[in-house]
C-alpha cells in the first residue's frame, strides 16, 4: 500500500482520491509495465544493470521517495505516552510481531506448496512464499493514519502505536524475515537482508525524525508545529505518489514476458493475500471487543494490523532476490489488493462501532 501522510481532506474523515482509487492507479500501471516490458525489453534490462551490491539503485531512489515523507510523520515524542490505556498497544504489538509474520508464511507454503502445487514450479513457489513473508513481517507505519481517521479513531493513541512499531521494525524485522525465509527452505543472504532493512528503515527513518525537529524548531511549539510537517509532507506527496506508479510500472516491467504467459499468476498471488488480511482484523477486532478496548483504540489497532508496509517489502524482495524474482512479483500484488480490502474492512468496522462499549 502506498505510505502517505493524511491531507486536510483525510483529516476530516475522508480518504483522498488518489488513496481511494489507489488500485484502480496500481492496475493502470501494471497494463503499463507489461505493454512497455514487452515493448521495450532492451530499455529495462540497462535499467536492471543499474545496482551496486544487490540494491537496484533506480528503484532504491523511488522507495525512498515513497518512504521519506512518512517518516517525516513519526513523533517519537509520543512514545512518552506509551503506557496510556496499554491495552491496545499491546495487540497492535502481539498481532504485527507473533501473529502476522507467521500465519503469513504459513498461508504462503499451505498454497503454493500444496493447493497451488499442480500451476507451479518449485522454484517459483519458494520466490511467491519469500515475497509474502516480506509482506507479512513489514506492518503499516502511515497509511494507518487515514484508515483511523476514516474510523474516527484516537489520532494521538494511532500515532503511539504507530511509533513504536517503528521502533519494534528496526530491531525485528531482519531476524523474524531470516527465520522465515530459512523455515521455508530459502537461503537467507544475511549481509543483504541487514544492508535493507537498514537502507529502507534505519537511515529513512533517522533522517525524517531530524527533518521534524529542524521543522518543528523553526515553526514553534503547538499547533504551528504540527501544520509546518503538514505542510511539508503535503508539498512531498506528489513526489511519493510518482515514486509508488513508477515503481509499479517498473516492476511489472521487469516481469513483463511472465504476466502475459501467466496472467493467472496474479489471481493465485492474491489468494492468500485476501485470506490473511481479512482473517488478521477479525483476529485482532475481536480480541479487542473481548476485552473491552474503547472503539477508536479497536478499530486502528486491527486496522494496524491487516495493513502492509509494501514499499519496504517491495525493497528488500528486490535486494534480496532481484528485480524480475517471483518475491518482488508478490509484494507489488499486494498493493493491488490492499486498499479494496482496507475500505471494505473500515466500513464493517463503522458498522459495528455499537458492539463496543
Amino acid at each position: 500500500m502506498s505510505e502517505h501522510v493524511l491531507d486536510r481532506r483525510a483529516a476530516a474523515g475522508n480518504i483522498g482520491p488518489f488513496e481511494k482509487y489507489l488500485s484502480l492507479w496500481v492496475a493502470l500501471c501494471i497494463l503499463a509495465g507489461i505493454v512497455l516490458g514487452n515493448l521495450l525489453p532492451g530499455l529495462f534490462g540497462l535499467l536492471a544493470r543499474f545496482e551496486y551490491a544487490s540494491v537496484n539503485l533506480v528503484v532504491a531512489v523511488l522507495i525512498w521517495a515513497m518512504v521519506f515523507p512518512m517518516m517525516v510523520n513519526v513523533d517519537f515524542a509520543s512514545l512518552g505516552r506509551i503506557g496510556d490505556r496499554p491495552k491496545g498497544l499491546v495487540l497492535t504489538l502481539a498481532v504485527n510481531w507473533l501473529v502476522k509474520p507467521f500465519t503469513m508464511a504459513a498461508l504462503g507454503v499451505l498454497f503454493f506448496q500444496h493447493v497451488f502445487a499442480p500451476w507451479i514450479e518449485p522454484a517459483d513457489a519458494q520466490q511467491y512464499i519469500a515475497g509474502l513473508i516480506l509482506l507479512g513481517a513489514a506492518p503499516c507505519t502511515a497509511m494507518v493514519f487515514v484508515w483511523s481517521q476514516l474510523t474516527r479513531g484516537d489520532a494521538t493513541y494511532t500515532l503511539v502505536q504507530v511509533s513504536v512499531n517503528d521502533v519494534v521494525m528496526i530491531f525485528a524485522f531482519a531476524p523474524i524475515v531470516a527465520f522465515l525465509l530459512g523455515v521455508t527452505d530459502i537461503a537467507v543472504p544475511w549481509e543483504t537482508l541487514l544492508l535493507a532493512t537498514g537502507l529502507y528503515v534505519v537511515i529513512p527513518l533517522v533522517a525524517g525524525v531530524l527533518t521534524r525537529r529542524w521543522l518543528t524548531a523553526r515553526a514553534g511549539p503547538g499547533a504551528k508545529a504540527q501544520e509546518a510537517v503538514g505542510a511539508f509532507t503535503a508539498a512531498l506527496k506528489p513526489v511519493s505518489i510518482i515514486g509508488l506508479l513508477v515503481t509499479v510500472v517498473l516492476l511489472f516491467g521487469f516481469q513483463g514476458n511472465v504476466i502475459v504467459e501467466r496472467p493467472f499468476l496474479i489471481l493465485l498471488i492474491a489468494v492468500p493475500l485476501l485470506i490473511q488480511s481479512y482473517g488478521i482484523f477479525f483476529l485482532a477486532y475481536a480480541a479487542a471487543r473481548a476485552w473491552k478496548v474503547p472503539f477508536n483504540v479497536a478499530a486502528p489497532c486491527a486496522l494496524i494490523g491487516t495493513s502492509n508496509f509494501f514499499e519496504l517489502a517491495v525493497a528488500v524482495a528486490i535486494s534480496l532476490f532481484g528485480l524480475t524474482s517471483g518475491a518482488a512479483l508478490a509484494t507489488v500484488v499486494g498493493v493491488l489488493v490492499e486498499v479494496p480490502v482496507m475500505l471494505s474492512l473500515v466500513a464493517f468496522a463503522n458498522r459495528t462501532k455499537h458492539w463496543f462499549a
